[in-house]
């Protein structure tokens, strides 16, 4: 057996967590036999639980959708290369972040590991990506925390692939790559902010939002509606204040490969979510189709 061929059947260790025989019909199982959308999400941080608002917005989203045979999630707070995949099976959640109250410690989402997509992902990224490595990595709060809200579940499927790198034409590509599984029920996510200065949060009452963080917000907000790939892919030097917006760049870019994996179709694009948290953190979100 080739690496590649023992690398999908390590990959399908745990098909049956899928909730039902990969050869069942999707109707029979309660899944999406539409095409499903890509989108962006405003992950907020382990705190997001407790604005009843934000979690209601979340979960109406979710349940304006077609139900999802599989979740694919890119999160801001996992970068490596090669690419990897997270554990196919059920394991701890990972708890990235430090010095909060206990109780965001202990929130669990037991989703279902997804092996069949695990399979499917390393399949569509051999041509053009090279080897991709699977790993026994829980979901980060980046993925988990938002899934909370949408689907509470905890029931369908879901699998974490690593950002390879921020390069906007590399993740460009790579959601490309995960166009067809738009069409065969698995809901594309990223995961981050499309403004993310923690320096610059004003945790007040009533916080002032600050020219810098509208002015991207705005501008992402157009590039986005219009589909402008040549725009986005060169944000760095054309978006209005992300210097300030963006120290950092790893919040932004899951919404790039959202959109390469919806590029080629004209579904319109939506913002189910917007407005702003804290002052400068903009909760924009980003449905492709």
């Amino acid at each position: 057996m080739d690496r590649r061929g023992a690398l999908k059947v390590l990959l399908a260790g745990g098909c049956s967590l899928l909730g039902g025989s990969l050869t069942e019909p999707r109707a029979a199982r309660g899944e999406s036999t539409q095409r499903m959308p890509a989108i962006f999400l405003a992950h907020g941080s382990p705190m997001l639980l407790d604005d009843a608002h934000w979690v209601a917005e979340l979960h109406q989203w979710a349940g304006s959708l077609p139900r999802p045979k599989a979740i694919l999630m890119l999160s801001a707070h996992w970068e490596q290369m090669p690419i990897a995949l997270g554990a196919t099976t059920r394991v701890p959640l990972v708890y990235d972040f430090y010095g909060f109250p206990s109780k965001y410690y202990e929130v669990k989402y037991p989703a279902p590991g997804a092996p069949e997509l695990a399979a499917r992902v390393s399949d569509l990224l051999a041509g053009s990506e090279g080897l991709v490595v699977p790993t026994e990595r829980g979901l980060d709060h980046g993925a988990y925390v938002p899934l909370v809200a949408m689907y509470p579940q905890a029931d369908v499927p879901v699998l974490q692939v690593s950002l390879p790198a921020l390069d906007p034409r590399v993740l460009f590509r790579l959601g490309r790559s995960f166009a067809p599984l738009r069409s065969e029920g698995v809901l594309i996510v990223g995961s981050g902010f499309l403004t993310h200065n923690l320096r610059a949060l004003d945790l007040r009452p009533q916080p002032t939002t600050p020219s810098w963080a509208k002015d991207l917000d705005s501008w992402a907000a157009d590039v986005l509606q219009r589909r402008d790939v040549d725009a986005l892919l060169d944000y760095r030097k054309r978006a209005p204040g992300v210097d300030r917006a963006l120290p950092t760049h790893e919040h932004f870019v899951p919404v790039i490969a959202a959109l390469g994996a919806a590029v080629d179709s004209s579904d319109r694009t939506t913002f189910p979510i917007s407005g702003f948290i804290a002052g400068s953190l903009t909760r924009r979100s980003v449905q492709f189709g």
